[in-house]
C-alpha cells in the first residue's frame, strides 16, 4: 500500500554506494523502515543522502509488519542543520531520536508523540535553548506517550502520600523502575532494587510536574541534569539494553 505522510528521519543506514535504509517515524503509521534507492545521488528525488532529523513529506510504499517498505519520494521541509553547530543541542537531537526508536513499535501510530518530537527539535534550534532542560522535558512527556511515566506523589510500595516538594527529602528519598516511581523511607528498607535520588533531581522532577499543569517553573542546568539521568536509567531498565546517547547528554553515572 502507498502512503504519503509528515515524518522524521530517526534514523540511516549506508546501504551500498548509493543507497541507504532510513528509518521515520510518521505522524499516523509509525515508525517505518525503508530502502531509499539512490537516495545518496545529488539528482534523487530526496536531493541527496537524507539526515538524521530532517523532516518533510514522505511518500512510502508498506509492506507487512517487519518487512522493509519501499520510499518513493521524500520533500524536506525542516532540516535542523543549525544543530550541528552546538554539540550539546546535536547531542540532544541524537538522544530524542534513539529514544524514540527505542520505545516505539514499528507501525504503532503515535501522532501525540510525533508532535512532541516535532516540537523539541524545533524547540532546540532556538537559540537561546538549554538542551539539557529540553531533552528532560522530551523524556518526561515521552515517558507519558509510551506508558512508562513514573509517580512522584505516592509511594509506589504502600501508596502512602509524599506530598508536594520531594525536595524536602534532602537526600534521603529512593526511585524503583520497575514499581515506576519514588519509595518512601518506611517501605525503603523492604525494596532492593532501588536507586539513591539527589535532592537536586528530586526538586527536576517537581519543576517538570509544575510545568506540565501549567504553573511556573525554572529547571536549573544541575537539576536537568539528575533528570535525564534518572529516566533514561528507568527507561533501559524497561527496554532492556543500554542506550548509547545517554551518557553524551549526562556524563558517565555519578559524575
Amino acid at each position: 500500500m502507498r502512503y504519503r505522510e509528515p515524518a522524521i528521519c530517526l534514523r540511516t543506514v549506508d546501504y551500498s554506494e548509493t543507497s541507504q535504509v532510513v528509518h521515520f517515524l510518521t505522524r499516523d503509521e509509525g515508525i517505518v523502515h525503508l530502502m531509499a534507492k539512490g537516495t545518496k545521488r545529488p539528482k534523487s528525488k530526496a536531493g541527496g543522502a537524507i539526515d538524521l532529523t530532517s523532516e518533510g513529506e514522505l511518500v512510502f510504499i508498506s509492506k507487512a509488519i517487519g518487512a522493509m517498505g519501499t520510499l518513493v519520494e521524500f520533500t524536506e521541509s525542516v532540516s535542523h542543520l543549525g544543530l550541528r553547530k552546538d554539540r550539546a543541542k546535536l547531542f540532544g537531537a541524537m538522544f530524542m531520536l534513539e529514544l524514540v526508536s527505542a520505545t516505539v513499535l514499528e507501525g504503532d501510530p503515535h501522532p501525540d508523540l510525533f508532535a512532541l518530537i516535532h516540537n523539541g527539535l524545533a524547540r532546540l534550534d532556538e537559540e537561546d535553548s538549554n538542551a539539557m532542560a529540553v531533552t528532560a522535558y522530551f523524556q518526561w512527556r515521552l515517558l507519558r506517550h509510551v506508558g512508562l511515566s513514573i509517580r512522584i506523589d505516592q509511594c509506589v510500595s504502600c501508596d502512602g502520600d509524599l506530598g508536594a516538594g520531594q525536595s524536602a527529602w534532602a537526600g534521603e528519598a529512593y526511585f524503583n523502575s520497575s514499581l515506576g516511581g519514588l519509595i518512601c523511607r518506611d517501605c525503603e528498607a523492604s525494596v532492593a532494587d532501588k536507586k539513591r535520588i539527589s535532592p537536586e533531581t528530586l526538586a527536576g522532577l517537581d519543576a517538570l510536574l509544575a510545568a506540565e499543569s501549567g504553573r511556573p517553573a525554572n529547571l536549573t542546568e544541575t537539576q536537568a541534569r539528575g533528570v535525564n539521568r534518572l529516566l533514561s536509567y528507568h527507561i533501559q531498565q524497561h527496554i532492556g539494553k543500554p542506550l548509547h546517547m545517554p551518557r553524551h547528554i549526562t556524563g558517565p553515572p555519578g559524575k
